[in-house]
């Protein structure tokens, strides 16, 4: 049996950088073993890369097939680069971990029509190379090839570290994209993406403050809710789709949100809207399919944004809202720690989807497996 120590690696569709996280597990032969972070950081791109990665996840960017391979192998590098930093950081060497599992850089997702596929990039060859731990990569095109969407993949994880039998429960991831894990207290484990989280904040943030992100939600609580506009974003007719279902960059950019304005918006009052759309999205989908939980449980960058979680909490009354710090876990290392387990459970042969939650057709192993 595999070393019960783990290296998971994520750069989410915020692109706002790249997630690492070492996790010790417990008995090799319990797939829903305790998960212990021993050490969790984020590593930041290089700048330059970090705008290309952004302007390709928009949905009219065009770019040669040459570009693309050639992004693969930087993308890779810099995923290689942040797994040796954080085995510097933490005091531990290569031949400690028994993978690393890679999540890549989603470059596209489209898992309806009659090709569906998924696409992210980072070399796990290179990754292998370059730090000399076995890699697992390329997890959610399996999920897809068996008719499901391929995402979410946390929510077996986060059953096993956050299901109570005493009340029903939420886990809300709030990366660029939001998304649910449903924890019902009997019956099935369910997750579903429920639209934009920081991604279109995030990049509207940049255009008109040259920030990265809206720090503690200042740029939004400047301005106020245009009611208007709003109901137009509510208008797409994505959000009025049952699970499964996910999404990404490519369905919510900066084109989505322009195609709606009517031009003289205040940037402020955008963003404020922006911030509305999230937490609405999430209450509705929640009140429409767990409408009895009693608690949600945050994790994802979205976490450090005070006005968004105000807003999430005001947006469903009589729900405690809470941080996963609250039950031991960082907010910024959760899901790194999901691809460490992935890593695990492909090296053990065992399931990573849950068909509930994707739509596949059955369980399977997710992952390609590449040896140091």
């Amino acid at each position: 049996m595999p070393a019960n120590l783990y290296l998971g690696l994520i750069s989410g569709t915020s692109a706002d950088g790249i997630d690492a996280a070492l996790v010790e597990f417990g008995d090799a032969n319990d797939a829903r073993s305790t998960a212990r972070l021993v050490f969790g950081r984020t590593y930041p791109w290089q700048p330059a890369l970090r705008a290309q990665l952004v302007e390709l996840g928009q949905q009219s960017a065009r770019v040669p097939l040459d570009a693309v391979a050639g992004l693969d192998v930087r993308i890779g590098r810099a995923f290689a680069d942040a797994a040796l930093q954080a085995l510097a950081d933490s005091g531990k060497a290569a031949a400690d971990v028994a993978a690393i599992g890679s999540h890549g850089q989603t470059l596209r997702h489209r898992p309806d029509g009659d090709a569906p596929y998924t696409l992210q990039l980072g070399d796990p060859n290179t990754i292998a190379e370059r730090t000399g731990i076995c890699t697992v990569a390329d997890f959610r095109r399996r999920d897809v090839a068996a008719g499901g969407h391929g995402a979410p993949l946390l929510p077996a994880l986060h059953a096993a570290l956050l299901q109570s039998p005493g009340e029903d429960r939420a886990v809300l991831n709030l990366g660029g994209i939001a998304n649910l894990t449903l924890l019902p207290r009997a019956g099935d484990v369910r997750g579903f993406d429920t639209g934009p989280a920081n991604g279109l904040m995030d990049a509207w943030c940049l255009r008109h403050r040259g920030e990265a992100f809206d720090r503690d939600g200042a740029f939004a609580a400047a301005g106020r809710v245009d009611d208007a506009l709003l109901v137009r974003l509510l208008a797409e007719p994505w959000f009025a789709l049952l699970p499964p279902k996910s999404t990404g960059r490519d369905q919510f950019h900066l084109g989505w949100v322009e195609s709606r304005l009517h031009g003289d918006e205040a940037p402020q009052d955008v963003q404020a809207t922006l911030l509305a759309l999230t937490a609405r999205t999430v209450a509705d989908a929640l009140r429409a399919t767990q409408p009895a939980t009693a608690r949600v449980i945050a994790c994802g960058g979205g976490v450090h944004n005070g006005a968004l979680m105000d807003a999430l909490a005001e947006a469903m009354p009589g729900c405690t809202v809470e941080s996963s710090e609250a039950h031991g876990l960082d907010p910024d290392a959760v899901e790194a720690m999901g691809f460490a387990w992935l890593a695990r459970q492909a090296l053990l042969g065992l399931p990573g989807n849950l068909p509930s939650v994707t739509g596949a057709k059955g369980y399977r192993v997710l992952g390609g497996i590449y040896p140091a």
